[in-house]
């Protein structure tokens, strides 16, 4: 296995981590980082694909646009969060 096999598998490890955790997140605008997170992780996994075209079209669209999107529309929104206490998301209660 070589060090290029280590690096993808530690990218796709980073997906599912931010793709979970943008999934548990109350907070809406954290959630829509936590997306452009893995948007942007797929990109460079398209890159050490030998995808540059996809790698780039991907850190475009899907990381930089669609993010901005979710943002000006989370922003734009007039939403009232409550002081609730946060109960520890499931990855705690283990």
């Amino acid at each position: 296995m070589n060090c290029i096999a280590c690096i993808e598998y530690i990218i796709v490890a980073l997906m599912i981590i931010s793709a979970i955790l943008s999934v548990e997140w109350r907070d809406l605008l954290a959630a829509a980082v936590g997306m452009a997170a893995v948007s942007l992780f797929a990109s460079i996994l398209f890159f050490f694909l030998q995808a540059p075209d996809v790698a780039m079209t991907e850190a475009a669209i899907g990381a930089a646009l669609s993010g901005a999107v979710f943002i000006f529309a989370i922003k734009r929104s007039y939403r009232y969060e409550t002081e609730e206490e946060e109960k520890p998301g499931w990855w705690v209660r283990w």
